[in-house]
């Protein structure tokens, strides 16, 4: 299993302003962000391969891994460190046949069907949600922290939870086994990427 430091994964949205959210994944990254992925579900391809390579040279900068979701084809042309499939999107194990056994896979799991599936399919960690109400993916079928927990302990590689999380709920997940706090807006709109970025930090590792 590859060594990932999966504690804060940070999950963009969309990119209107180019600059400031350059600026904002920067700030998290010196927060203690240790993991990247960008999600462009509406971008064209030309557009998200433009804005990858921006967000790699930042990501390569501080070491940390860059993932790319869903989209295959922009990973392997920026060469990131990874790409992350949902249950709609090109099968786990048909993802890692075209990446290669050294990029990282990660896949959208909400049930212990799907997480073991993904596991024996040749996932390198799985993310679980939405575990709170959540708006940037209202798709997110929603889950239960007990629920959270079955998957924890029904395989052997990570998970990371996602849909929802903030400063004020973050620590409601701390005996579930998780490797991780995933989160979008909690960090995206924050005023200050940065201290968000440690205070989450904080409260996973506390």
């Amino acid at each position: 299993m590859k060594n990932i430091d999966l504690s804060l994964y940070l999950v963009t949205d969309k990119s209107d302003d180019v600059e400031k959210f350059l600026n904002t994944i920067e700030e998290a990254i010196k927060g203690g962000v240790t993991v990247v992925q960008i999600r462009e579900k509406t971008a064209e391809t030309l557009d998200f391969y433009n804005l990858a390579l921006k967000v790699k040279e930042i990501t390569t900068k501080y070491n940390v891994p860059l993932i790319i979701n869903d989209r295959v084809d922009v990973a392997l042309a920026i060469d990131a460190e990874g790409v992350h499939v949902g249950q709609s999107d090109m099968p786990c194990d048909v993802t890692r046949k075209l990446i290669g056994e050294d990029k990282i896979l990660g896949v959208s799991a909400a049930t212990i069907d799907e997480a073991k599936k993904a596991e024996k399919d040749g996932a390198d960690y799985i993310g679980t949600g939405a575990v709170f109400p959540t708006a940037t993916k209202d798709d997110a079928p929603s889950i239960t922290k007990q629920d959270l927990k079955d998957v924890v302990d029904s395989i052997s590689i990570p998970v990371v939870a996602i849909g929802g999380i903030t400063l004020e709920n973050a620590s409601q997940l701390k005996d579930t086994g998780i490797a991780g706090l995933s989160v979008v807006s909690a960090i995206m709109s924050a005023e200050n990427p940065k201290k968000a970025s440690q205070d989450l930090l904080k409260i996973f590792n506390s």
